[in-house]
């Protein structure tokens, strides 16, 4: 595992969560590898916003936390690919929340902006 960027004197649970997850990119991409695995390409697709060099760094502090695998297979060229692991996966309602959530704030904002 590698070092937190959390104290951890304050004891809450939310800024653990928040010290895995947080950001702007992590939420996307466990996001999209709930439902599959997904190799590097698909995921620079799917999180166009984030530069090749962020996603690498945001793919490998998730693996260093165990939240999801790298495969590697030995082929030419290589083919790599990234899924959640088993803890992972129990992000699962998490992010399901997170896109509600966030389904619901979209919703106010635009009658915010009509009235």
């Amino acid at each position: 595992m590698r070092s937190k960027r959390w104290d951890g004197k304050s004891g809450c649970a939310v800024e653990v969560t928040l010290s895995v997850m947080g950001g702007v990119w992590k939420p996307v991409i466990l996001f999209h590898l709930m439902k599959r695995k997904r190799r590097f390409m698909e995921l620079t697709r799917l999180v166009p916003n984030a530069t090749q060099s962020m996603l690498t760094s945001q793919l490998r502090e998730l693996e260093a936390d165990g939240v999801l695998i790298r495969h590697v297979y030995p082929e030419v060229p290589p083919k790599v690919e990234y899924e959640l692991s088993e803890f992972g996966r129990s992000l699962g309602p998490v992010l399901l929340a997170m896109r509600e959530w966030g389904e619901t704030y979209r919703g106010y904002q635009s009658t915010r902006e009509d009235s």
